[in-house]
This record gives C-alpha cells, sequence and structure tokens, in this order.
C-alpha cells in the first residue's frame, strides 16, 4: 500500500451498471473488457492521451456490496466529444491508496486484490476507485496493475 495525493482527469470509455451480489461482477466485466477490445474502442476515443485502459469504479449506491459503475476506457485532455455509446467520468481529486495486482494476469490476479481491499478494513470514500493497465500489465505472466483506492 502506497499513499497518493492525485489530481483530477478524465476518462472516455464504455460502461457497465453491476453488483458483486451473486458474482454478477464476474460477468459482468469481463463481458465489458470483451466488448471493449472487440470493437477496438479505444481507436475510437477522441483527444486520448496515450494507449493506457483505466477501469474506474464509481456511482457506488452505498459501498462494495451495492451497485455501482463500471468504466473501462482512456484517459483524454479535454470531454468535447463523446462517441457514441460511450460516457465520461471524471476522476476525482483526492487521497488514494496504491495497491498493487502482481502476477498471471488471466488467473484473476486483479480480483484477489479487490478481496483483499475490501477486507482491509481502508476507510473508503466510494466516489473513484480505479486500476491503470499499462506498460507492466502487457506481460500476461508478470504483470503489473496498479488499483487506486479513494480514501
Amino acid at each position: 500500500m502506497n499513499d497518493q495525493k492525485i489530481e483530477a482527469f478524465n476518462i472516455i470509455g464504455l460502461a457497465v451498471r453491476t453488483t458483486n451480489k451473486g458474482g454478477q461482477a464476474g460477468i459482468d466485466i469481463p463481458e465489458l473488457w470483451h466488448k471493449f477490445m472487440s470493437t477496438q474502442a479505444t481507436d475510437q476515443i477522441p483527444g486520448k492521451i496515450d494507449d493506457t485502459l483505466y477501469c474506474v469504479y464509481t456511482e457506488y449506491e452505498k459501498d462494495h456490496t451495492a451497485p455501482y459503475t463500471v468504466i473501462l476506457g482512456c484517459r483524454v485532455q479535454l470531454i468535447n466529444q463523446l462517441p457514441e455509446g460511450m460516457t465520461h467520468v471524471t476522476i476525482k481529486a483526492g487521497n488514494y491508496v496504491e495497491f498493487t495486482a502482481k502476477g498471471k494476469i488471466m488467473e484473476d490476479m486483479v480480483y484477489h486484490t479487490w478481496l483483499d481491499i475490501w477486507a482491509s478494513g481502508l476507510e473508503r470514500a466510494y466516489q473513484t476507485d480505479f486500476e491503470v493497465y499499462g506498460q507492466k500489465a502487457q506481460d500476461p505472466e508478470n504483470a503489473e496493475v496498479p488499483v487506486f483506492i479513494g480514501v
């Protein structure tokens, strides 16, 4: 864990509303990833800063046990044009705790990091939390994915 002060920034991407109840997020989030990758959504995002992917958790009804929205997309400088079917979110400025998921990306390493976060007792803000899929996430056998939790 590592404390971070993060300035606000914008993401444009595809979204899904889901819940952890009954394992629904385990169906909805992989489907969101499949849709994003199969439609080459990255190429449709105007003004993106780079090809780093962000998976953002926001619009929490209460906490991680209640419904929330997941947005998978790219960081952009401005939100002046939204492609059809896409949405945007502003990562809230503030204090975040950084966790790092490490290992084989196809063996649920990020999910296991979330299990640790949920069990940690961390006082969360439940505003915006996000994962960053940058260069270190490209090696499927030895990936690193930072997970930022708003506090």
